[in-house]
């Protein structure tokens, strides 16, 4: 490896001790979501110092010289404490921002947070098609000229007819000497995965409610589409009423009606039976809430739709409670009641940002 190379490597490893050391502080902010790229995502980060010596001005005096008494102050502001010194001539310190991979981004969470990987259920239904070059041959487009080989041939021509000049080390390539690259399609089968967000946007869900919410989703997307190459999201809100949304609309929805929770499972499941069989796809319901339900007979029929039909057909059904003041928090005591230890329901409460980490391990630690 070249000088240029391991020093580049290095750097990637800094910065990844970086990412791994302050990754529950940016799975705490949005920030991190606006710098998203279709495959990377802005990560800023903390200075990197590299050690060096620094000098001080001359003529400033030594630490070991000079006069003074014991318990004179070595430098610092001559004003005092507190006192300005105005503008000043010198740069300051910047920050770094590096774009990083979203698969680098989950495989550095997975080893921060200790998440297993996911042996995907069903058929391998979803199929890709990609070009992998494998060789060369003498015809083909320009734009695939393959010119180390070109030059190749055209030297070892010239040499065996007696044209080459050392003297003058002139290589032409001619029509027969041109090398293309070859390439033949490779079909790659993937498991099939969706993602079922579901979130109650009644009164009483505020704006850092649904902001928790929408942190908490980029970091389950980042897992679970480094686990599966087919992955589809979609997104469901609900007060007294569900309704299928896209994902914009999702996180900026705010209403003001009551919660029948029942109404959001009932329309997740008419969504698995009309679009994603069991048998061939991985399953993922998140429902966010803060755990008022309208009725006890409607918590009652929660129960049914999860145990009857969401259930069966999930790989995990996982239920985020995101503390509200004006909240109950009473559903997540009824799932805990009534699926004690169910090996596909996770249960978390998410009492502020800080907690959104937890809560990811929680999720995602079982490895389903």
């Amino acid at each position: 490896m070249s000088r240029i190379g391991q020093d580049h490597s290095r750097f990637r490893q800094i910065v990844r001790g970086k990412i791994k050391q302050n990754l529950k502080k940016y799975m705490s902010q949005g920030e991190l979501i606006g710098r998203q790229g279709k495959d990377t995502v802005s990560i800023p980060i903390p200075r990197v110092d590299i050690p060096r010596f620094r000098f001080g001005q001359r003529d400033t005096g030594g630490v070991s010289h000079g006069g003074g008494e014991v318990g004179d102050s070595l430098g610092g502001d001559p004003q005092g404490p507190g006192k300005g010194q105005g503008a000043g001539d010198q740069a300051g310190e910047h920050g770094l921002e590096v774009d990083v991979n979203l698969d680098q981004l989950a495989e550095i969470m997975g080893e921060e947070l200790e998440l297993p990987r996911i042996e995907p259920k069903g058929k391998e239904t979803l199929e890709t098609v990609k070009e992998r070059y494998t060789g060369v041959r003498p015809v083909g487009p320009e734009s695939l000229k393959h010119f180390r080989r070109t030059y190749k041939q055209a030297l070892k021509r010239q040499i065996s007819t007696g044209t080459y000049n050392p003297d003058a080390p002139i290589v032409v390539p001619v029509r027969e000497d041109k090398r293309y690259r070859a390439w033949t399609e490779v079909k790659q089968k993937h498991a099939n995965a969706v993602i079922i967000y579901m979130m109650d946007v009644s009164g009483s869900m505020g704006d850092e409610q649904k902001e928790i919410v929408r942190i908490e989703s980029f970091w389950i997307d980042t897992w679970l589409r480094s686990q599966y190459h087919g992955m589809e999201s979609r997104y469901i809100i609900h007060d007294a009423t569900a309704r299928e949304v896209d994902r914009d609309t999702f996180f900026h929805t705010r209403e003001s009606g009551g919660t029948m929770i029942s109404s959001a499972y009932s329309l997740c499941n008419k969504l698995i039976a009309a679009n994603y069989p069991a048998d061939e796809w991985n399953i993922y319901p998140f429902h966010f809430s803060d755990g008022d339900n309208w009725s006890v007979d409607d918590t009652a029929e929660c129960m049914r739709i999860l145990t009857d039909q969401i259930l069966p057909a999930s790989n995990l059904f996982c239920y985020g409670q995101v503390e509200s003041p004006y909240g109950s928090g009473q559903f997540i005591k009824d799932l805990r009641e009534h699926f004690v230890d169910h090996e596909k329901v996770t249960l978390s409460e998410i009492k502020n940002r800080d907690a959104i980490f937890k809560s990811i391990k929680e999720f995602l630690g079982k490895g389903r």
